[in-house]
């Protein structure tokens, strides 16, 4: 029996105070209902006039000061400006206040020392409250006023108010958990956004021919094949078999591309002209905006392209252009009825078609509140001491999420909420926690990786409908020296159904758009074109700004996940050993009912038995009543949590270290070649056992086939002899009777047994098979 994980890499219930504690039931009452609050002093600066003049210009170089205790921020300054408008919101945490004063101070910018020009103070207990969903508070007018408290010249824009994370300013306000990051683009990096996944398309081209081309060399028969290019993807029909300058393909290709469509598909005709050389003779560029759009199955109409070749030959001493044009015979269509997949079809976030024409209702809403995280691990080093400034990444459908980042905390708390349409239950949302390396404005560079910390999947078909999940989940991640607990996350989830009839109508339909069934693509099609779609949304997200960088999408997408692993087949193994456990338990059982260990089961099994043959009638619904009653005894026992990432299932805990190592090798490998002789002859150790099980099974199906085959003429005689007698004996003798009969013979007391194999398994272990023509 597999061991259970050890205590600390498990999942466990938490009971946060959410929303402020209004609950209800099992329910909650608020629309930002499933975070902690955090309650913030917020400070809108929206504009100054009539500042005054400190230079003989006539002008200053203003800018406004925030300050709270410790914490200050500043608005950017202008130049030559005296009535400037900044419109910028500061946010101080008011677990970290520790001042009952705010000093709102306007100052004039100087090469060697920032002028005061007047201020404002407010008490801190004098400050009002908002909750959202009331209006935004007016900013006010206040007149400055000067060090001693006098009024100054000049007069603020001000509004000041107490509210909480859920207020509309906070995602855009200077956070004072941030006081320590400079820069426009090292703010950027550190904001919570939200971001949508490109549109994908599959683009089928389909080649039929072309005609007219022009090789250069016209003594041989060309050797043409069609090179279709979009971006970085490239494919190419087989060589056409009529070598003529009217050659045939007619060939799919499959491309991935992205709304909105910046690159052309470009088209070339090739000839070979040499096993290493080739000719273009002609090419063409297509725009997809042009192409048509397929919804179902129906065919689109063919189309010719003009394909020009451009030959420059000399008259005398002048060059003259000569343009020949063939022309090119091609089906291409956008394709709106099948899912691009960009994430592995076991934790997929989104089974919807392409086309928004073809997609179905929602059925409901999920809902996360990202509350905080408890005992990460330092992820680099900064002034002699481990740091970590970590933030979220959530993905489900479309849409991805990420938020705020907490600087150099390693119990960060962001306590955001995200609500996500549902489509189909059978669904996965996965959310990330990253160490964010790009506080000082950004790396220009590209060498800086945000490192991963972990991540967490939840199934939605394992949540009950309309109940909140508060649990803290283990952050795991498998490393060249083992798996290691980066700390644990503490999340609140909630899966509201629209309408129960439309949920349960959703587990008759298949999977994924039909498209998918009336035309397959095949199995090598998928994978390539699952990589191009990752490397897609990839290159689009790390140009949004901020971006969600590569290495971050990568992670989320799981793009590794198809690399051999001798830790995943292990694990694999165990889990098919898994599910035939119950088979193996269900013969051992059967086989004690045979030799009578238990005499008092196996005479009740013999009476159930000769019921069910008297009245065969009951036999299935013996069956499917057995079946509800085990799983309504099981129901007292049904999972109460989410599941989440197993160490033990993983085999990630007891992974030996070359394993690991091999796992996190690259592709080609950069390992010495005695450590890749090794791993080669374990391979070739573990593919024999396979090879020999693959063989066992192909001679006991060849053992079968040889029954009628007459490759043994006695054994078939004799098989062909009982099959008569079999015939004629069931025609004149009741079914009944045969079941019964045959049924007692196999439960028949060990008395009546002997340890040798039966008649018919002798027999059929001397049929031939094809081993014998094996080399």
């Amino acid at each position: 029996m597999q061991r259970p994980p050890p205590e600390d890499f498990l999942l466990k219930e938490t009971k946060p105070h959410l929303g402020g504690g209004k609950v209800s039931g099992d329910k909650l009452t608020s629309t930002y209902d499933l975070v902690e609050q955090m309650q913030y002093l917020y400070v809108r600066v929206v504009k100054a006039k009539d500042l005054p003049a400190k230079d003989v210009t006539g002008s200053c170089d203003p800018y406004t000061e925030v300050k709270l205790g410790n914490y200050k921020g500043t608005t950017r300054h202008f130049e030559k400006k005296s009535n400037p408008e900044w419109n910028q919101v500061f946010a101080f945490s008011k677990d970290r206040i520790q001042a009952s004063i705010l000093e709102v101070t306007v100052k004039d910018k100087d090469v060697v020392r920032d002028d005061f020009i007047g201020r404002v103070l407010f008490d801190l207990n004098e400050v009002p409250k908002r909750v959202p969903p009331d209006s935004p508070l007016a900013p006010q007018w206040y007149r400055l006023e000067d060090r001693k408290g006098d009024k100054a010249k000049g007069e603020l824009m001000l509004a000041v108010w107490m509210g909480t994370q859920a207020d509309e300013a906070f995602p855009e306000a200077w956070h004072s958990d941030a006081a320590t990051v400079t820069g426009t683009d090292a703010l950027a990096n550190i904001r919570s956004k939200v971001y949508l996944s490109p549109k994908l398309w599959y683009l089928r081209v389909n080649v039929i021919e072309a005609q007219d081309l022009q090789p250069s060399d016209k003594g041989r028969y060309p050797e043409v094949f069609v090179k279709a290019s979009l971006g970085n993807q490239t494919l190419r029909t087989r060589i056409s078999q009529s070598r003529t300058i009217n050659p045939m393909w007619n060939e799919d290709m499959m491309f991935v591309a992205a709304e909105p469509f910046e690159e052309p598909l470009i088209l070339s005709v090739e000839d070979r002209v040499a096993p290493n050389k080739e000719e273009s003779l002609g090419r063409c560029a297509i725009s997809l905006q042009m192409v048509e759009r397929r919804l179902d199955y129906k065919p689109v109409n063919t189309k010719w392209y003009n394909i020009e070749k451009h030959v420059v030959i000399m008259e005398g001493e002048k060059k003259k252009e000569i343009k020949f044009s063939s022309k090119i015979h091609t089906r291409i269509c956008l394709e709106g009825g099948y899912h691009v997949l960009d994430e592995s079809t076991h934790y997929s976030s989104d089974l919807r078609p392409t086309a928004k024409q073809l997609w179905k209702s929602s059925i409901g809403v999920l809902e996360l509140g990202i509350l905080n995280a408890q005992g990460l691990m330092p992820m680099k080093t900064k002034d002699g001491k481990g740091t970590t400034d970590a933030y979220c990444v959530a993905k489900y459908g479309q849409k991805w999420v990420r938020t705020r980042t907490i600087i150099d905390s390693f119990a960060p708390r962001w306590n955001e909420q995200y609500t996500w349409e549902v489509f189909d239950p059978c669904t996965v949302i996965t959310i990330g926690v990253f160490d964010n390396c790009h506080l000082h404005g950004g790396d220009k560079g590209g060498g800086a990786k945000d490192s991963k910390i972990g991540k967490v999947r939840i199934r939605l078909s394992t949540l009950e409908t309309d109940r909140v999940y508060t649990h803290s989940y283990p952050l795991l991640v498998l490393h060249p020296n083992g798996v290691k607990k980066m700390g644990e996350i503490h999340l609140a989830v909630r899966f509201t159904c629209s309408s129960l009839l439309n949920m349960m109508h959703m587990y008759s339909l298949p999977l994924l758009p039909k498209m998918h069934y009336i035309h397959p693509l095949t199995v090598s099609q998928l994978d390539n074109l699952r990589h191009q779609a990752t490397q897609i949304v990839s290159m689009r997200l790390s140009r949004a700004e901020p971006p969600l960088r590569k290495e971050i999408v990568e992670y989320m997408l799981d793009v590794g996940s198809h690399m051999w692993s001798m830790r995943r087949s292990k694990a694999n193994f165990f889990r098919i050993m898994g599910v035939l456990s119950g088979l193996i338990a269900v013969g051992k059982w059967f086989d004690q009912i045979c030799n009578w260990k238990n005499p008092i089961t196996t005479v009740l099994i013999h009476i159930l038995f000769i019921i069910l043959v008297m009245y065969p009638e009951l036999i299935l619904p013996t069956i499917f009543l057995y079946l509800f009653l085990i799983g309504v005894w099981y129901y007292r026992w049904r999972p109460r949590h989410p599941p989440h990432m197993d160490t033990r299932l993983s085999h990630a805990d007891s992974a030996h270290p070359d394993e690991l190592d091999e796992e996190f090798d690259t592709f080609p490998t950069t390992r010495p070649s005695d450590i890749v002789r090794m791993r080669y002859d374990r391979l070739r150790s573990i593919a024999g056992r396979i090879q020999t099980v693959v063989g066992d099974l192909a001679t006991q199906g060849e053992r079968l086939q040889s029954l009628l085959s007459w490759r043994d003429p006695r054994a078939t005689a004799l098989f062909v002899i009982f099959c008569l007698v079999a015939a004629i004996v069931l025609y004149v003798t009741p079914f009944q009777v045969v079941a019964l009969l045959t049924g007692i013979y196999v439960l028949r007391h060990p008395r009546f047994r002997h340890k040798l194999p039966s008649v018919p398994l002798n027999f059929f272990r001397r049929l031939p098979a094809r081993t014998d023509c094996m080399l």
